[in-house]
């Protein structure tokens, strides 16, 4: 059961069955809703702010160019490769702790690569931002499940989380480029630590500790495969990124990621105290679920590297101004979040996957038609704020169905699955549409290549929601 004060959940609740709450949102469950979102939005940032200013802190710290894309690489791998396993650790151990000591970690982090005066120093502080960040995204997100039931407030709550994220990513690559250009790239790191300490001022006042109240074994074999076996994978994605799909390190990494989680689906099924029950991975509202996840955040984050390449090689825009583009992207994103409550529904889970997912596939083909002058800015600007509508309305309907049906006790493993998912989508995009678009010597014409490769992995999604997600958990109470 929640114990966040105020909210109280049937921990019982699964598939079809009701759970009990408040049906509108009090004082003090609005407080704890921004207290949560405001970390979530913060952690999203994280992500794309020093995007722009990689090339900045490369020449003050006098990183090597063959180095510097681990300042990124250390962030995303560990932020993918153990957030299931400190999503289950929430749920053993105390989520509204591990939430607290994760935002600790944070803010000390940002302020030692705010501070760092050599590359082994910042990529340390970028090592335990991405630690952090895996632990307080499942925990931040359990907390936000189990605080509200199953119905029109959590799907509120997602579809403010949500749009919430997406607009964190843009605006990373914006502060990124405003803080590096009046201020220092240093800022970018800084920007972490009053938000965090402002968190951890108020969150122990307004949110209670969550735990079950019998604490079986933390699955150790379960847990090592999949740490690894991501860590493989991420790792192998990101140098199939630097040298390609054929390299021989990139092929070895990706098949022993691959090796080492077909090995976890064998620990887990033969486990007394599984991480994740194969009972729960089988269900099609977790498994359909995190695929139309994972496909909506490789889509759309990698498709903002397109376009920031477009504009910044095609169009020869700075790297602010690139930034600043994005901003409609924000918006749209913003308002498909706000609206994603009401047609989930109005239709279901299922018909919002669909319709976002279709709406998100006919803005990005569009792209199809960029020119090479700023004549084609028109075009870009109302392509992605569509688009952005129509990927928050996936990314909603996600977290929605990814995390419905199943018991408080088990939503930080749930709502770990659902991070792992966001983590390893946004790691994989890049490299994906990276070596598409290097694979024709023209850029222009590689942008246009990557844009329907693009396309068709967002059909892709579509396709396997609608034969593959029919299941009675798919529609939801109607928001009121």
């Amino acid at each position: 059961m929640s114990v966040v004060e105020g909210a109280r959940v049937d921990a019982g609740a699964g598939e079809g069955g009701e759970a009990e709450g408040p049906v509108r949102l009090d004082g003090r469950l609005k407080l704890v809703l921004v207290v949560l979102l405001v970390a979530q939005f913060m952690l999203a940032v994280d992500f794309s702010i020093l995007n722009v200013a990689l090339p900045v802190i490369g020449d003050g710290l006098g990183f090597s160019l063959s180095n510097l894309q681990w300042i990124a690489t250390s962030f995303a791998l560990c932020a993918a490769g153990f957030t299931l396993l400190f999503g289950r650790v929430a749920d053993l151990f105390g989520r509204r702790r591990l939430f607290l000591v994760g935002l600790a970690v944070l803010g000390l982090s940002s302020l030692a690569g705010g501070l760092a005066t050599s590359p082994e120093m910042l990529i340390a502080a970028r090592v335990f931002q991405g630690l952090a960040t895996a632990a307080v995204t499942p925990a931040g997100l359990s907390l936000l499940t189990t605080s509200f039931p199953e119905g029109p407030l959590r799907q509120k709550a997602l579809g403010l989380n949500g749009a919430l994220m997406s607009a964190g990513f843009t605006t990373g690559a914006i502060l990124g480029g405003v803080l590096t250009d009046l201020l220092s790239w240093r800022w970018a790191f800084f920007i972490n630590v009053p938000v965090a300490l402002a968190v951890l001022f108020i969150a122990p006042t307004v949110i209670k500790e969550s735990r079950p109240q019998s604490r079986p074994k933390l699955d150790v074999p379960g847990a090592t495969a999949v740490t690894l076996g991501l860590l493989a994978l991420i790792y192998g994605l990101t140098q199939a990124g630097e040298h390609g799909w054929g390299s021989g390190s990139a092929l070895g990494w990706l098949a022993a990621g691959v090796v080492l989680l077909v090995a976890f689906y064998a620990i887990e099924a033969k486990s007394s105290a599984p991480l994740v029950p194969v009972s729960v991975l089988k269900k099609k509202t977790v498994a359909w679920g995190n695929i139309a996840g994972l496909i909506a955040f490789l889509t759309e984050t990698s498709l903002v590297f397109l376009m920031t390449l477009y504009l910044q090689e095609v169009l020869d825009f700075s790297p602010l101004t690139a930034g600043l583009s994005f901003g409609v992207l924000g918006v749209g994103t913003v308002i498909g979040g706000s609206i994603a409550p009401r047609v989930i529904g109005a239709t279901s889970t299922r018909a919002t996957l669909v319709i976002g997912g279709v709406l998100q596939a006919v803005a990005t083909l569009s792209l199809v038609a960029l020119g090479e002058t700023s004549a084609s800015m028109w075009l870009l600007l109302v392509a992605t704020f569509a688009g952005g509508i129509g990927n928050m309305l996936v990314i909603v309907g996600f977290m929605v169905t990814a995390t419905t049906g199943l018991p408080d006790h088990e939503q930080g493993m749930a709502t770990g699955l659902a991070t792992m998912t966001q983590q390893v989508g946004i790691t994989m995009g890049t490299p994906i549409m990276s070596a598409v678009a290097a694979a024709n010597a023209d850029i222009h014409a590689g942008i246009t290549t990557a844009v329907i490769v693009n396309t068709a992995i967002v059909v892709a999604g579509i396709l396997t929601t609608v034969l593959f997600l029919r299941n009675k958990a798919a529609r939801t109470p109607a928001a009121g």
